[in-house]
């Protein structure tokens, strides 16, 4: 039986990752990429406490969208910031934490 090296706990039980997404601060915010397509990023998650690739996995299923991690953020093609909100509440995420920004005004005109 193996016993989780931060509570102490089998790992079976172990309460650390729930724990860890209670305290995150969570940023979601969109950015306009090649071609004027919109991506939603998700930051400011710890890899180290929780699994970012089984989140970013959950997320684009329920988002209905594609998507990757990379650098410790989460890219999701398209507008979700709303609805990371909401998923990322139901995983455990403390509402309060997770914070939407709006994107700047200037970058998303559109290119005449």
């Amino acid at each position: 039986m193996k016993i989780c090296d931060v509570c102490g706990l089998p790992e079976e039980l172990c309460v650390c990752e729930e724990i860890a997404r209670e305290v995150q601060t969570v940023k979601v915010y969109t950015v306009r990429r090649r071609f004027g397509k919109l991506m939603t990023i998700v930051e400011g998650i710890d890899e180290h406490d929780i699994d970012i690739k089984e989140l970013t996995k959950e997320l684009k299923a329920k988002c209905a969208c594609g998507g990757t991690a990379k650098k410790g953020q989460i890219e999701l093609q398209g507008d979700h910031k709303r609805k990371v909100k909401e998923v990322l509440s139901d995983m455990g995420f403390s509402s309060d934490t997770i914070e939407i920004r709006d994107s700047d005004k200037k970058f998303n005109k559109r290119r005449h």
